[in-house]
């Protein structure tokens, strides 16, 4: 599907500055070029274009909100520059599987000023002697290169941070929890209940037991002094 007809149908019958997320993985670019995407998206702050066959950015709109930006797996070895005039504030930036052989193809990214995160696994430029330095050097902004910092320090899984700052999903956890431990209580509840009612039912037993045995034991002394009377009534023959 070319990548023009994808975006249509990602629209949902919602207008463009409607979109604050667009993926398009996977769809085909017009001669490697971005196309259906138009300065109305003002609204987007995450794109997607993974493996869509891109070799030049050119067309690529004005983004003022775009946040992160996804272009790996395309075919991508300049035209860096238009991201800092089309994309001011991207803080996330992913280049891997991409033609970047050389420094001076990344060092268009020195205007991204709100440059956090940089990925560019699987590209040349990752065989270069001392290139991690290098990279850290040429764009101080940057924290995190391929995953890690300067120091090694693995980046923080931004869909993580994203789910506490939301706080939603930490509810559903909680939730299931309290489930669990109601199920248990119901359980305990049950197995007690279980209990008391054969201690209840040990309990008439034994009353009916001591009942059986008074009984006998009256019939025993009923015998006992219907003897003693017979035994009288021969004394006085």
């Amino acid at each position: 599907m070319d990548m023009k007809k994808r975006i249509t149908l990602e629209l949902r019958n919602r207008s463009p500055a409607e979109i604050a997320e667009l993926v398009v993985d996977n769809s085909r670019s017009a001669d490697g070029e971005v196309e259906g995407l138009t300065d109305a998206f003002t609204e987007l702050e995450f794109l997607s274009m993974v493996n869509v066959g891109l070799s030049s950015l050119a067309k690529l709109p004005s983004l003022p909100k775009l946040r992160k930006l996804e272009l790996s797996d395309n075919n991508l070895s300049g035209s860096l520059e238009t991201l800092s005039e089309k994309c001011p504030n991207l803080t996330y930036l992913n280049l891997s599987g991409n033609k970047i052989k050389e420094l001076s193809n990344v060092e268009a990214l020195q205007n991204l000023k709100s440059l956090q995160s940089l990925d560019l696994f699987n590209c040349e430029i990752t065989s270069l002697e001392d290139y991690r330095e290098s990279v850290f050097e040429l764009l101080p902004q940057v924290t995190y290169l391929d995953g890690f910092d300067q120091e090694d320090n693995e980046a923080p899984d931004s869909e993580a941070d994203d789910e506490d700052e939301d706080g939603e999903d930490g509810a559903g956890p909680t939730g299931d929890y309290d489930d669990e431990d109601d199920e248990e209580e119901d359980e305990d509840g049950s197995e007690g209940g279980e209990e008391d009612d054969d201690d209840e039912d040990d309990y008439a037993e034994e009353e009916e037991e001591e009942d059986q045995a008074g009984v006998q034991g009256q019939k025993r002394k009923r015998d006992v002094d219907d003897e003693g009377e017979d035994d009288d009534d021969d004394d006085d023959d």
